[in-house]
């Protein structure tokens, strides 16, 4: 008899010791797919409250059973919310790698554009050296001075420097107008213990004062030499504003180019990339380039450029009949 209620203990103990197993394995998957649903948050949302983010596909709600009915086993709700878990991971996961390809295409494509840009403008740089660097007409060479044995000095016009650019060369009648001279004057330089803020400062009056040779100079000085200084690009894209303001769209391209390449982070760099745009339209370039370079605009300075410098390129996309 005793031994007969003793197999009969144990089986008990047997049967009821199974449902605790299972349950305690259920729990464990639940626990490893909650620090993985958190690790997933983490990456989607980082830097965020640290909070869970409730999934968007859940489990449906038990209904509440009547009385007398018998209760929903612990096992199968575990697995219910265990089902819900591993979809949701799934989908979160998903999503990531979609991000993360889109962002490499993003890269990939500007990086392309930017080599492309790089080349055109380099093309242009090369062009307005060798034209700089052209003898001028007349000008007899060293080898064939040499040739005909002359030893003479050449003449006065001949052994001027060939190498001057146009744009830069001084303008005599300009430096003696008196009336520029007071003009120039007349403009207030301020003087304090940031030189970078005085050059800028200086130069924004000479522009306003319509001043632009004086100014280019003035602002070009604060670009190139307080490169690190807030200012910087400020200036250089005052100079580029300057230099289209006095009919010189081909050096004001340039200048917005730099600026936007030297201080992409800088405050007048969305401003830059706009007037990028209107340079190369007085520059009677195709369509295509001025489109690229408003598209540079909204992609890269979107969430940074006010309402008014969103409607203009509108505009500006409209007239170039930009896809």
């Amino acid at each position: 008899m005793r031994t007969m209620m003793l197999a009969a203990l144990t089986a008990l103990t047997m049967v009821s010791a199974a449902p605790a197993t299972a349950q305690i394995a259920v729990e464990g998957r639940v626990d490893r797919l909650e620090r993985e649903m958190r690790a997933v948050q983490r990456k989607v949302f980082p830097g965020g409250a640290g909070g869970i983010v409730e999934p968007e596909i859940t489990a449906a709600r038990t209904p509440i059973d009547s009385p007398g009915t018998p209760a929903g086993s612990a096992v199968a709700d575990l697995t219910a919310r265990v089902s819900a878990l591993e979809s949701s991971v799934r989908s979160v996961t998903g999503e990531v790698e979609q991000a993360n390809f889109r962002v490499r295409q993003l890269e990939e494509s500007f990086a392309a554009y930017k080599r492309a840009t790089d080349a055109r403008f380099k093309a242009i740089e090369d062009g307005a050296a060798s034209a700089a660097t052209a003898p001028v007409a007349g000008a007899v060479s060293p080898a064939a001075v040499a040739a005909s044995g002359n030893t003479a000095p050449a003449p006065a016009r001949q052994t001027r420097p060939a190498t001057t650019p146009v744009a830069t060369r001084p303008a005599p009648a300009a430096a003696a107008d008196p009336e520029r001279v007071d003009a120039v004057a007349a403009i207030e330089k301020p003087s304090t213990s940031d030189p970078a803020e005085d050059g800028y400062t200086y130069g924004f009056r000479l522009w306003s004062a319509k001043l632009y040779p004086e100014a280019e100079a003035a602002l070009k000085t604060v670009a190139d030499k307080y490169p690190r200084h807030r200012r910087a690009s400020f200036a250089q894209n005052l100079l580029g504003r300057a230099y289209l303001d006095e009919g010189k769209p081909s050096l004001a391209s340039l200048a917005f180019y730099d600026s936007y390449k030297k201080w992409p982070e800088g405050e007048r760099a969305p401003d830059s990339l706009f007037y990028l745009a209107q340079a190369l339209v007085k520059l009677k370039k195709p369509a295509t380039d001025v489109c690229k370079v408003y598209s540079e605009l909204t992609e890269v300075y979107g969430d940074k450029i006010g309402a008014s410098m969103k409607a203009d390129v509108e505009k500006g996309r409209a007239a170039q009949k930009c896809k």
